[in-house]
């Protein structure tokens, strides 16, 4: 049977963590329904250009 070593944790996400954990009061906030919405615009928009100009 394989050994377990009980002491160990996640390693690998703890700077990921920490980095989170810190944010700055200073960036930007960003709220999800303005990156849907533009997300919606570009794709009207480039669909409307591909439909009227024929290349």
């Amino acid at each position: 049977m394989a050994k377990k070593d009980k002491g160990e944790g996640f390693h690998s996400s703890a700077g990921l963590i920490r980095y989170y954990d810190a944010e700055e009061k200073s960036s930007i906030k960003i709220p999800p329904w303005f990156v849907v919405a533009m997300s919606v615009a570009v794709m009207i928009i480039v669909t409307v250009a591909h439909l009227t100009i024929k290349l």
